[in-house]
């Protein structure tokens, strides 16, 4: 893999043919690793997205599921298994080590999943081996995956699981080549597949350097041109990624002109985007979920007395309206309002010192105690300015005795830290990659059949009869019974206090008005693919 050090992105920019037309984006974090299935960061997702493929995804713009690698399914009588029939004439990427010999087929399928169903799998600890959204929604679902043929491959579920086409749509999932791994395992440098990228999809890797760049060339064979499906096809002569985590320096960087879409700018700032004679503000309705979550590895966070005294410490209403600029919802349901199942009457802590005093008191903490409260370094939906909110809590801790202190680090490091189990209150949260209710609780409030955590729950919270009705949910198919038990679930986490829910909003970006056919994902990765520029 070639690398660039040191240049901005305007020299990157400059280094491309005079007649290119040159996509420039400002993202805000690093991608963690080069491999869909070790992540679910969304700036990960949102780098890997345009490089490999899933066998499904959820449709630009909207909440449908359409056919990717796959062309179609069909589902047994007893909504079990699973039958993808394959996309024919599919073409691998190709780097200056590995030139693939075939197309994807089958093998591919299996070798994906079978690297995170198989403990014995050649791949299965490579790089850690932490499936993330395999581990938290498909382990405990999945029978088995078979190869019919070359391209058909069943899915069989130990029980039905209502969301599961919307969860082979998440990008973590998507396929990665089998014959790729066989050469990097004869080489003897297996690690390479999760840091040297090969996919279907639309760009690929041509750059990266940490927390700098970025930078994606054209795959001119992607299947998407094949079938010349504009929306899967690039249609530009390259993709540069300018990270940086200050959400004002991106929109700065945009109003000069030096990047045509920044992602993630300040909710505060959107009127300026409006006024931009160069910029488009683009406003896209999210379902997502921001929360600060307390680390049941300490004793004092076991006792519900202490989270709810900090619950009710907090000043949730002028937090919300100043942090989500006007744009959030107060609300204690870990459901958001802008998906189904979300339960209305779950209302946020009440805010009443007096209350929280008293109980610290009642738990054995009259005084109160010092801990540390983590803040968010990247602007998401789910938490705008995550300093900011930090602060405001901070400020209302202090009030009844209770001393935090504010800790960030860089977006990569933070979720390391926080999925090691280093914070002591999490700030964390989510954005629904796919329209089912069942993504973010499971993802960061579940543990698996043995007990253990999931990744993502940083707190460690394991309450069976939370997991419980999450699980029922997730089996049966009537969706006014889905909500009936998603509604409990809400109950039991509203009663538990695992977290406090700090709200989520709808996500701006600043596009230039020199691009055109950029769809925002309601749910899921943005593709860049269809994608121009006058």
């Amino acid at each position: 893999m070639k690398k660039i050090l040191g240049l901005s992105i305007l020299v990157l920019t400059a280094a491309a043919p005079a007649n290119a037309a040159m996509l420039s984006v400002c993202i805000e974090g690093s991608p963690e690793v080069f491999n869909p299935q070790l992540t679910s960061n969304g700036t990960t997702s949102y780098v890997l997205g345009q490089i490999y493929d899933g066998l499904v995804s959820v449709k630009a713009g909207s909440s449908d599921i359409e056919p990717a690698l796959a062309e179609s399914w069909s589902i047994s009588d007893d909504a079990r298994t699973y039958t993808f029939k394959l996309r024919q004439g599919v073409k691998w990427q190709s780097d200056d080590k590995f030139t693939p010999t075939r197309e994807f087929n089958a093998d591919d399928v299996m070798f994906t999943f079978e690297r995170m169903m198989k403990p014995d799998h050649p791949y299965a600890k490579v790089n850690g081996g932490n499936f993330i959204t395999f581990n938290t929604k498909l382990a405990d679902a999945l029978e088995s995956v078979k190869k019919i043929d070359d391209y058909t491959v069943a899915f069989t579920l130990k029980s039905p699981l209502a969301p599961f086409i919307g969860i082979m749509a998440h990008q973590s999932l998507a396929i990665t080549s089998a014959e790729y791994a066989a050469m990097l395992s004869k080489a003897g440098t297996q690690e390479l597949i999760d840091r040297e990228p090969i996919g279907t999809g639309p760009f690929q890797l041509q750059v990266y350097q940490q927390d700098a760049v970025v930078r994606l060339v054209p795959f001119k064979d992607t299947w998407g041109a094949a079938i010349n499906n504009p929306a899967r096809t690039p249609m530009v002569d390259g993709v540069v990624m300018a990270i940086g985590a200050d959400a004002s320096v991106r929109l700065q960087r945009a109003m000069a002109g030096e990047c045509q879409i920044a992602l993630y700018p300040n909710l505060a700032d959107r009127e300026m985007i409006g006024k931009s004679p160069n910029l488009n503000l683009v406003q896209t309705p999210v379902a997502s979920t921001g929360f600060i979550t307390f680390n049941f590895r300490q004793d004092k966070f076991k006792d519900r007395r202490v989270r709810e005294a900090l619950a009710h410490a907090i000043n949730m209403k002028p937090l919300v309206d100043l942090v989500y600029d006007g744009m959030g919802t107060v609300t204690g349901a870990i459901i958001p309002p802008s998906l189904w199942g979300h339960d209305k009457d779950v209302g946020a802590y009440s805010y009443d010192p007096d209350l929280a005093k008293k109980l610290l008191t009642e738990a054995g903490f009259p005084d109160g105690f010092s801990t540390q409260l983590w803040a968010v370094p990247v602007s998401r939906p789910y938490m705008p300015n995550g300093r900011r909110a930090a602060e405001m809590i901070q400020a209302d801790w202090a009030k009844i005795g209770v001393k935090a202190e504010v800790v960030s680090y860089e977006w990569g490091e933070y979720i390391t830290r926080a999925r090691n189990g280093e914070a002591e209150v999490g700030m964390f949260g989510g954005i629904y990659d796919f329209p089912d209710p069942s993504q973010i609780p499971n993802n960061y409030f579940t543990c698996d059949s043995s007990g253990k955590p999931s990744p993502s729950n940083i707190g460690a919270w394991c309450d069976k009869e939370f997991i419980g009705l999450m699980n029922e949910a997730g089996t049966v198919t009537d969706r006014a019974k889905r909500i009936e038990l998603y509604k409990k679930a809400q109950e039991e986490f509203h009663a538990e206090v695992p977290a406090v829910i700090l709200g989520g909003a709808d996500t701006i970006t600043a596009v230039a008005k020199t691009v055109k056919g950029y769809a925002p994902a309601i749910f899921g990765t943005s593709r860049l693919s269809g994608v121009t520029v006058e």
